[in-house]
């Protein structure tokens, strides 16, 4: 993300935007950008300090006064400053909020610091996209949907740890979920849909499942919003009728995920609060691997 927004600043010269005193941590720091202060006021790079709300309410001010913001902070602070965000919503002007650190991948932090409900919270919010990319492609798409919105504010939602690459995926993600990764069969025997950092998990439980003879789907989510808003045809495409074996994963909340998965999917995800440790070991803790989606996968499958 930080490198996208550090391509972005030299092609939309009314960029403008920081964090709540975290821009090191959410990387939105505009290289060779000076400050925005008194003393000068041709900065790009805004010390918001820490005041959440204040800062969703300048971002939305500068929005309406011609520039293109965005404002930073921990996802578990988007508390903060929801009312802005909703704000933004009401009056459909497209601000930007860049949202880090958001699951129980933060670590020794603790539940303070790692969200849970965030997540669902802001994807109930109408006329408000919330992104969750998986890797750098879909970051970029992410980025490119924030700043050509019209009316709709958007969030991206990043993880704090390291992602690889996903082999497959694409610009497709510019329609909110597509699949990944797709079945040797026509019809899949079931169907994995992730977000985020928990779309690797997916991958890995394809092909933990090939090796016992069990066909699967990826299909990477990074906006229900988008992804909803689709032609009936292209979710039908993605997520057919006909496969009620369906899994969704992700290390937050997983409240409105019925819509995907229904009454015979599965879920792997949070349903506690988080907990002080190493994040390899909270994700073992919690059960968010690639173990615990297999058994789901088979589970659907009454296996």
């Amino acid at each position: 993300s930080g490198d996208v927004i550090n391509k972005l600043k030299d092609r939309i010269p009314s960029l403008m935007g920081g964090s709540a005193d975290l821009s090191p941590s959410t990387k939105t720091e505009m290289k060779g950008e000076p400050y925005f202060s008194k003393d000068n006021r041709l900065g790009r790079n805004m010390h918001f300090g820490i005041r959440e709300l204040a800062m969703g309410a300048i971002g939305n001010g500068m929005m309406l006064s011609g520039l293109r913001a965005y404002v930073s902070t921990f996802f578990v602070f988007s508390d903060y400053l929801k009312p802005m965000a909703r704000l933004a919503a009401i009056m459909k002007i497209p601000t930007i909020f860049v949202l880090t650190h958001d699951s129980i991948g933060v670590g020794e932090d603790g539940p303070t610091h790692e969200p849970i409900e965030q997540l669902a919270m802001f994807r109930a919010m109408p006329n408000f996209n919330v992104w969750r990319p998986a890797d750098a492609t879909e970051t970029l798409a992410s980025w490119y949907a924030a700043v050509t919105s019209k009316e709709t504010p958007n969030a991206m939602v990043f993880t704090r740890q390291n992602l690889p690459q996903l082999k497959g995926s694409s610009k497709e993600a510019l329609k909110g979920g597509y699949v990944l990764v797709d079945s040797d069969k026509e019809t899949p025997d079931a169907i994995v849909i992730a977000s985020g950092s928990e779309v690797q998990l997916g991958v890995e439980a394809k092909e933990a499942l090939k090796a016992e003879g069990i066909d699967v789907r990826v299909v990477s989510m990074p906006c229900m919003d988008v992804f909803d808003a689709q032609s009936d045809e292209y979710k039908e495409k993605v997520l057919p009728k006909s496969v009620r074996a369906r899994v969704g994963v992700e290390a937050l909340s997983d409240f409105g995920w019925g819509k995907y998965i229904g009454l015979d999917g599965e879920m792997v995800s949070m349903h506690s609060f988080g907990a002080s440790a190493p994040a390899n070991l909270l994700f073992e803790k919690f059960g968010i691997n690639t173990d615990a989606v297999v058994a789901a996968v088979k589970k659907t499958l009454g296996k």
